[in-house]
């Protein structure tokens, strides 16, 4: 197996009882990150990143991450510029709210709100069916736009396809805020970013070179946000 980043980088996957923990573990260590899947307060705070995981509904799962006190450690986190990455289910959780089953609060992390997909017009015969499953095309921020610098999407090309599962999405705020979106009969956010949070809707640990690409680059990010700065 060759190595994809040449420092090792110490990334926790947040267990909260929700969605593809081991695989994402399993997907960190094959770009050459040490990984583990934990729920200790302790060990998240001391990993110079965290991704959150998720398959699933959103109130369920703040319900678990309050039980567990993890609501709260990754706000903390963010704030302090720890890189977070959010996978699917777990990218939605950051945003301020969810509609799903008569809606929920989040983290409130990246301003915005989670909503279901409109693949077709309302009422119209043979529409699109939910929920979104298989491959499609991200087109990440051309030159021109403020997420084009992102770190997390360098040496991807500005059209790519990643493996989504999911019949809900985030509408941001903030434009700014917006990596990448895709289509599914109407377009959709699949990547953001705010701060020291990454979000895709997409699975990167099942989306092939270009995913593994992805997570190599956040685990890059990690190494570069544990490296003292000189004064």
């Amino acid at each position: 197996m060759t190595r994809m980043i040449d420092e090792q980088a110490q990334i926790a996957v947040l267990d909260y009882g929700m969605g593809n923990r081991r695989s994402v573990e399993k997907a960190l260590e094959h770009v050459g990150a040490s990984a583990l899947v934990t729920d200790d307060h302790a060990r998240l705070r001391a990993a110079a990143g965290l991704v959150v995981p998720g398959v699933g509904a959103f109130p369920r799962a703040m319900d678990n991450l309050r039980q567990l006190g993890l609501d709260q450690l990754l706000i903390e986190r963010v704030a302090a510029g720890t890189p977070v990455l959010g996978v699917c289910l777990g990218m939605q959780l950051a945003f301020d709210s969810s509609t799903e089953l008569g809606g929920a609060s989040g983290l409130g992390i990246v301003p915005g709100e989670v909503r279901a997909l409109a693949p077709s017009p309302e009422g119209e015969p043979g529409g699109l069916k939910l929920p979104h499953i298989g491959w499609n095309e991200v087109r990440f921020a051309g030159a021109d736009s403020p997420g084009s610098c992102s770190p997390l999407i360098e040496d991807l090309p500005e059209r790519c396809a990643f493996y989504h599962v999911h019949s809900l999405a985030p509408v941001p705020a903030d434009d700014e805020d917006v990596l990448g979106t895709a289509e599914y009969g109407t377009p959709f956010v699949s990547a953001v970013q705010r701060g020291s949070f990454y979000g895709v809707q997409f699975h990167p640990e099942k989306s092939s070179s270009a995913g593994l690409r992805l997570l190599a680059n956040f685990a890059r990010i990690c190494i570069a946000a544990a490296v003292p700065v000189a004064r």
